[in-house]
């Protein structure tokens, strides 16, 4: 399986993408404020950069790096032999609190927000939304993750399934999809919905930090950023930051230069 790793993913990141893309134009939840052959081509441009400066940098990536760990008895899995399917449940828990705890912390500490604020930047909110993140919060999010592999000692296949599941919610809590709300009610007592992450990407302060969770709502309930709806609801609130309102520089470019070159609250 790691050996085709990269197809693996590859494969259901467009699977996912072509799925939740189709289901967007079938069932919008908001019409969009900006065209979205534009933020697209942005977007998608994102991550195709982000993807090619991670293989570049990272030629032991984390799935790579579990199987050393693995071997080698490093991590607290192994260090207590926790049987091989328990190992894999718990792995993919613990790697989504502690990328929920990454999250809260790019929110609050002022140098890492102003390179997660190109994430929050996008006028609009869709599947694409959730892959737009700067390549040097990747190069960081990456070392976080190399350290929890180190500390944890997950088995590899635990470590490519929460790349997937992470990558895959993220497009869907991000999605401009109508779900029914009794649908939407049962599913936001496990997963995000994108009803509930919505709220994370007002303007308005409050309601941007909360709802930090991409995959599990426990978290943001159990710790207290749970918030169950906007102010103005999901049709009259404002997407974005308050001072980065002009569409004319969403291309990639200024983007990429967004955290050197804006300010925000």
């Amino acid at each position: 399986m790691l050996e085709n790793e990269a197809a693996i993913r590859l494969g259901f990141f467009l699977c996912t993408l072509t799925v939740l893309a189709l289901l967007e134009r079938m069932a919008p939840r908001r019409v969009l404020s900006t065209p979205k052959p534009a933020r697209w081509f942005a977007n998608l441009g994102i991550v195709t950069v982000d993807t090619l400066i991670v293989r570049f940098l990272f030629p032991l990536l984390p799935a790579g790096f579990a199987l050393l760990c693995r071997q080698e008895g490093w991590g607290l899995l192994n260090f207590f032999q926790v049987p091989y399917g328990a190992a894999v449940v718990i792995a993919v828990v613990l790697f989504d609190f502690f990328i929920y705890i990454q999250h809260v912390l790019f929110h609050h500490v002022p140098t890492l927000w102003r390179l997660h604020m190109i994430h929050h930047a996008d006028l609009d909110f869709d599947l694409t939304t959730g892959i737009r993140f700067h390549p040097l919060e990747i190069i960081l999010s990456m070392g976080i993750k190399l350290g929890l592999v180190y500390l944890f000692g997950p088995p590899a296949v635990a470590v490519i399934l929460f790349e997937i599941i992470l990558n895959s919610t993220a497009m869907f809590s991000h999605s401009n999809l109508r779900l029914p709300l009794r649908l939407d009610g049962v599913l936001r007592l496990l997963i995000v919905t994108p009803d509930m992450h919505r709220v994370h990407h007002s303007v308005i302060i409050r309601e941007r930090n909360s709802n930090f969770g991409f995959n599990l709502s426990l978290w943001d309930r159990l710790l207290g950023t749970y918030r169950a709806q906007p102010e103005k609801g999901h049709d009259g609130m404002t997407i974005g930051l308050a001072n980065f309102r002009d569409p004319s520089r969403l291309n990639l470019l200024h983007i990429l230069a967004l955290p050197f070159t804006y300010r925000h609250p």
